[in-house]
């Protein structure tokens, strides 16, 4: 009922969105279940305007006494939402200790007023919560209510310990790849794209010997010397600078299987502590995501 006096009274679906802090859709929705509600049409619409049908016309006014009570209650919540400045954020464990943890630091030297409480959790939730501002994921949002940012797609290396490749010669060329077992992080791979340099790409079916979505455990194959991983680069730099991980053909990335996201609450996401922590990791992310992999390129 508030979205469909917005509608009529900014004679727009896209500015009472904006007014109402929603997706598009998010209006074209309620105004289509009100409808279904009311049993008749309350709009007609054509591509120039938006008029009101005589059950619209009856409706209006209790439609905007609700909307007058939501812009009381949002004004009324206001204060106490902006008396809480820290942040409450929560992460995945493979993203967060080596890619997170990093600029929290930077973030806390440039936002002094803004403290945070970060966990480590391989259990994300799905739905919006109370229990987190902002979530840092892969994938953009499954679940309605939310609003995602890219932060970046991690680089993808190849890799293995030296003791598969003593025993397993390594691929000299990507389709040699074939005849290795391939330990992939990802969900549901059947093909493999790797690229070197900007303009050549290949496409490979995999059949690969273990696929999980978790590049931890991917990690620890690797490590364990069950194949060879396609891994987030920033997971192999220790191992690969103590020796104990070797790039297999090192000129070729992955991509296409990562791409990590900021994710917040759409009722919480204009706020500006959660604005100013979204904002700074996706200006310093990338830069993180591309260190090591984009020397090996070059």
């Amino acid at each position: 009922m508030a979205a469909f006096a917005q509608v009529v009274d900014l004679h727009s679906f896209t500015a009472a969105a904006r007014a109402l802090g929603v997706p598009k859709v998010a209006i074209s929705r309620a105004v289509r279940s009100l409808e279904a509600r009311a049993g008749t049409k309350l709009l007609t619409r054509t591509t120039r305007r938006l008029a009101l049908t005589d059950a619209g016309a009856a409706l209006l006014p209790y439609c905007r006494r609700v909307a007058e009570e939501v812009q009381a209650a949002r004004a009324a919540m206001l204060p106490l939402a902006t008396e809480r400045k820290g942040l409450r954020v929560l992460a995945d464990p493979a993203y967060g200790r080596l890619l997170l943890s990093p600029l929290l630091p930077r973030f806390l030297e440039s936002y002094p007023d803004i403290p945070l409480e970060v966990e480590m959790s391989a259990e994300l939730p799905a739905e919006p919560g109370e229990q987190w501002d902002v979530l840092i994921q892969n994938g953009p949002p499954r679940a309605e209510g939310l609003a995602g940012r890219s932060l970046g797609r991690p680089p993808l290396i190849l890799c293995a310990t030296p003791g598969y490749l003593r025993s397993h010669p390594a691929p000299a060329d990507p389709a040699e790849l074939a005849n290795h077992a391939l330990l992939i992080a990802g969900e549901s791979v059947t093909e493999l794209r790797l690229s070197r340099g900007a303009k050549q790409t290949v496409q490979l079916p995999v059949n690969a010997r273990l696929v999980v979505n978790d590049p931890a455990v991917i990690h620890a194959a690797t490590a364990a010397s069950a194949g060879i991983g396609v891994l987030p680069e920033f997971l192999c730099r220790q191992g690969i600078a103590m020796g104990k991980l070797t790039r297999v053909l090192p000129e070729w990335i992955a991509s296409d299987l990562l791409d990590l996201y900021a994710v917040s609450d759409l009722r919480r996401a204009r706020y500006p502590q959660v604005t100013a922590l979204i904002e700074f990791l996706a200006a310093n992310m990338v830069p993180v995501l591309g260190t090591g992999a984009s020397k090996a390129s070059e």
